[in-house]
């Protein structure tokens, strides 16, 4: 068990390992190839299979550190915290990563502030600095209108989140060796809280970082109303809402639908962009789906130089054709 290692955190929800593990990996394989060193990925849970395990090594990690008992179950981060400060305290890492979940912005900063060191938050580029072994931190400020690079000279370890499907996991290597420890919970006071239960929320239930298809509206639809017709098509696609940031702040449509550097960031197999222009911040959200479609009147749109599909066209005439293509096929299979 080497120190001064790589760690990634996976996480687990009813010992299923979620897909925010293995796309950690992706970018602690990066670091950890630069520095020479080890990656680690650290599981907190329980009742998660040794073929789960297993597969954190098949897909980029070096080893895993299995941490598994009844009290972690459920994600409570007082005991989460507890757990984690005894395992870097013991195996020393030189940086730590964890996905930008509710999960992983609630336990990060609490453990940074155990351990006297930094962290970013939300950082959508890592690299390391030649020379010096720092973690360059790259995350949105001031809105999103600028890029800033952050740096943890002076303590360790070096803490960052990093978003959701800002990557796509590295595919399976079935040749892959690695060391899987079962390490015992060590000894903590009972938390303060207690999970009692979850409820999913209106914001989880949108569902636009986890759709296979998303459908989305800028200020190029002119009002709110006219988000009707994006909800039409992706009730057809079977897909779900986003928008960019100029139609959450006109108030046309909530906030966890934002897609782009101050909103979330996706990886779809299609996103279909409607009246969007293409503003770099929005592109940033995007541009690891699969297949991106513009439907825009301005043939110098942005969004049309990245994407697979462009129309330039009339988002109100286009929008209702493809909608009414899609319901003349759906009864002519049912015919």
């Amino acid at each position: 068990m080497t120190k001064q290692a790589v760690w990634t955190l996976a996480e687990q929800f009813d010992g299923e390992l979620k897909a925010v593990s293995f796309e950690l990996l992706v970018r602690g394989r990066k670091l950890a190839d630069k520095l020479g060193a080890g990656l680690v990925s650290v599981l907190l849970g329980d009742g998660v299979s040794a073929a789960a395990l297993e597969r954190l090594i098949k897909q980029g990690a070096d080893a895993v550190y299995s941490m598994q008992h009844p009290a972690l179950k459920y994600f409570v981060c007082e005991t989460y915290a507890r757990a984690l400060e005894s395992l870097i305290r013991e195996y020393q890492p030189a940086i730590i990563l964890a996905a930008a979940t509710s999960a992983g912005r609630t336990l990060m900063p609490y453990t940074a502030i155990k351990l006297r060191t930094g962290l970013t938050a939300d950082c959508t580029e890592l690299d390391v600095e030649e020379g010096t072994g720092n973690l360059l931190q790259t995350r949105p400020a001031i809105g999103g209108n600028i890029m800033a690079t952050i740096k943890t000279p002076d303590t360790r370890p070096q803490m960052a989140t990093v978003r959701p499907k800002s990557a796509r996991p590295l595919a399976a290597d079935a040749a892959r060796k690695g060391e899987i420890a079962h390490i015992p919970l060590p000894e903590i006071p009972a938390a303060k809280t207690r999970v009692t239960g979850y409820r999913r929320d209106e914001a989880d239930a949108l569902g636009i970082e986890a759709a296979d298809v998303v459908v989305a509206g800028g200020r190029g639809l002119k009002k709110g109303e006219n988000f009707g017709m994006l909800r039409e098509l992706a009730e057809r696609l079977h897909g779900a809402v986003g928008a960019s940031r100029d139609a959450v702040d006109r108030g046309w449509i909530s906030y966890p639908h934002q897609i782009g550097l101050s909103g979330k960031t996706i990886s779809p197999k299609v996103y279909v962009g409607i009246g969007i222009s293409g503003a770099i911040q929005h592109l940033a959200g995007i541009k690891t789906s699969e297949t991106i479609v513009s439907i825009n009147s301005d043939p110098d749109a942005a969004l049309h130089q990245l994407a697979d599909l462009s129309i330039v066209g009339d988002a109100f005439r286009v929008v209702p054709e493809i909608i009414k293509r899609l319901d003349a096929r759906k009864g002519a299979q049912h015919g």
